[in-house]
């Protein structure tokens, strides 16, 4: 019996494509790690070397040179030009690839097993110089143990580098600065110094937070108001919020917030306790101060503990509120809540106002007949309010106290903390034995991490509560002393001159902004005051009353009455101030006006688009009045000559 041998194909044909080989299209992979000068200068002459090599081979044809610099090996996701060269390997460009090492292909051992094989199915050879290995020709096992070493190199490299990094933060060096709205780090000293335009963005949001407005509000506002952030993006409340929560306005630094969780996948985690953090008082110069930012964190925590729940019965009483006004103003027209803001809040003009959160947040089309109304006409009407009831319902006062008096006395609060506090004590010893039954081996990873994460939500949770129910006992001495002062007040008859706090949050339940008058149309400013005993009382007068008030601000601005004078003429005011009165003659009719100016700092608003409106700060403001108009022949000589001589 005879067997022919039909002879392999060999290495001048594709067994893939079945294409003849003449000469093998050769490529180079090079890759350094970090920008340093001698990385970089060693990336250079690889590049260099692999060509003239690949080209002084007459069997060989050269692709080209595939190179990535200062980007790491422990991943292939990041390295384009490896990607590249993968991509051209795949389409049939590439019959085989010459790089240095395995650790400059890969030191992932997965990464370099799995391509690999993909080129081998492809026919596509990878040679490494160092090991003398030809994928097409010798075995996975060499490369195998060869890559491993390569990766746990990598592993002893990020320990040594994390050891170094953390002895660093442990000196109070700064490690590892991402760019800051408000800081940047100086190229020659290292540290950090305040970029004062950002910085006056800073204390804005700072000042609107602590003013009651939230993330989203601000943002909306700077966004109007053309500001972005230092990669030229929209604001969002959470940008707006990650501020608010960064220690390094006062001017401290808290480092090691996130950890790796290994240098092969390079995931990183919000560090819970799971390493050592480290924290830096005075580190550099603070944009606010530290009572600012203390006070933000209040009323941070404050807006995201769980609100207390309140029944028809009012077995609890929320004491504790940013203002008077916060969580009590409604709007009829719409339902929702209103919100404080100030209005040019940086010059002698400040006026705070509380505005429907609709309205402020959606913008105006969505409550249309909501108006901003002053924190001084609240008051005011309140005060008025107030008088009419203790004329006309001392015995409605009297229970009302008696009331609040009942509420303050119950001890369901008291309850509720020990309650808490036994949750509390149980939460912290089931997660003592989940951690030790995880560590003696007993509980799988998965089951514990997701174990440890609920644990953790509830007492998070939990410690929430408690901290909010322990300040509402505090207060209720407080409440207590208050109303004691309120009824002495009520026995003594006398009259509430100016607002109370105290004595609005003792009676008041709910304030309706807005409704319908008399007649029938829509009043943006009437009040309605809701008691707690049920009583309703309106204020239809509000109207007026801001009027009044918008006067006393107009008349504490300096604005100057002009008299009658029918010669032309300039005059200053106050130094800064200027005015001239003349005459026109029209057909039939002579009009007399006063043309003024009033050189004060003020915004314009100019509408760029539907969206955008370009804010202008200006100094110079032109009033024209038309103070008289006399009907009278004006072509007679002595007007035609008192119009020529009077008009400049």
């Amino acid at each position: 019996m005879e067997v022919e041998i039909i002879k392999a194909k060999g290495a001048g044909e594709d067994t893939s494509t079945g294409r003849k080989i003449d000469r093998l299209r050769v490529a180079a992979y090079c890759r350094v790690s970090t920008d340093d000068e001698d990385q970089i200068k060693s990336y250079n002459s690889m590049i260099k070397y692999y060509t003239d090599l690949i080209q002084k081979n007459e069997e060989w044809e050269f692709v080209g040179i595939y190179a990535d610099k200062a980007i790491t090996g422990t991943s292939v996701r990041s390295r384009e030009d490896f990607q590249r060269l993968i991509e051209d390997c795949m389409d049939g460009k590439i019959d085989m690839i010459i790089t240095k090492s395995i650790p400059r292909f890969a030191r992932n051992t997965l990464d370099t097993l799995r391509y690999v094989r993909l080129l081998r199915e492809k026919n596509v050879a990878i040679y490494f110089e160092v090991e003398k290995i030809n994928t097409l020709v010798d075995g996975e096992f060499l490369m195998t143990i060869l890559s491993s070493v390569a990766q746990q190199e990598v592993e002893n490299t990020s320990a040594y580098v994390k050891k170094g990094l953390k002895m660093k933060m442990k000196r109070g060096e700064l490690v590892g600065f991402s760019r800051c709205f408000g800081y940047d780090r100086d190229k020659e000293t290292g540290e950090l110094k305040i970029v004062e335009a950002e910085a006056e963005t800073v204390r804005h949001i700072f000042d609107r937070y602590l003013q009651g407005a939230g993330g989203t509000v601000i943002a909306r506002e700077l966004n109007e108001e053309g500001i972005l952030t230092y990669n030229n993006c929209k604001w969002t409340c959470s940008t707006i919020l990650n501020i608010i929560k960064n220690e390094k306005y006062m001017g401290d630094m808290l480092q090691g917030k996130t950890y790796t969780v290994d240098p092969i996948s390079k995931r990183r985690l919000q560090n819970n306790g799971e390493e050592d953090k480290f924290y830096v008082e005075g580190h550099h110069e603070a944009i606010i101060s530290r009572e600012v930012f203390e006070k933000a964190q209040e009323l941070r925590i404050s807006r995201n503990l769980k609100r207390a729940k309140v029944s028809t019965e009012s077995n609890r009483v929320i004491i504790r509120r940013q203002y008077a006004f916060s969580c009590i103003l409604q709007c009829y027209f719409c339902g929702s809540n209103l919100s404080r803001r100030t209005w040019h809040s940086s010059s002698k003009y400040s006026k705070v106002i509380w505005q429907c959160v609709k309205s402020a947040k959606k913008g105006k089309r969505f409550c249309p007949e909501s108006k901003a109304i002053p924190e001084m006409v609240i008051e005011k009407a309140f005060v008025e309010s107030y008088k009419i009831l203790c004329e006309n319902n001392q015995d409605i006062l009297e229970d009302l106290l008696d009331k609040i008096e009942v509420i303050l006395k119950d001890e369901k609060i008291e309850k509720e903390v020990k309650q808490i506090e036994g949750r509390i004590k149980r939460t912290k010893t089931k997660r003592n034995k989940l951690a030790d039954g995880y560590l003696d081996g007993i509980i799988p990873k998965d089951v514990y991490e997701k174990k440890e994460e609920i644990l953790k939500s509830a007492l998070l949770k939990d410690c929430n509560e408690l901290q909010y129910l322990k300040k509402e006992l505090d207060g209720k001495d407080t409440l207590s002393d208050r109303i004691n002062n309120f009824r002495n007040t009520l026995k003594n008859n006398q009259i509430l001159e100016e607002f109370d706090r105290y004595v609005f949050e003792s009676i008041i339940k709910k304030v309706i902004i807005g409704g319908i008058d008399k007649d029938g149309n829509k009043d943006p400013y009437m009040i309605t005051f809701i008691y707690k005993t049920g009583l309703e009382h309106e204020i239809e007068d509000a109207k007026k009353k801001c009027d009044q008030v918008r006067n006393e601000k107009e008349k504490n601005a300096d604005v100057h009455s002009f008299g009658e004078n029918e010669t032309d003429s300039v005059h200053s005011l106050s130094g800064n101030d200027t005015y001239r009165e003349y005459g026109v003659a029209t057909k039939g009719q002579y009009l007399k006006i006063l043309e003024f100016k009033r050189f004060v700092k003020h915004f314009s608003f100019k509408k760029i688009s539907e969206t955008y409106s370009q804010k202008e700060l200006l100094e110079e403001i032109t009033v024209v009045v038309a103070l008289d108009v006399v009907e009278r022949d004006t072509r007679n000589p002595s007007f035609i000559n008192e119009s020529k001589s009077s008009d400049r």
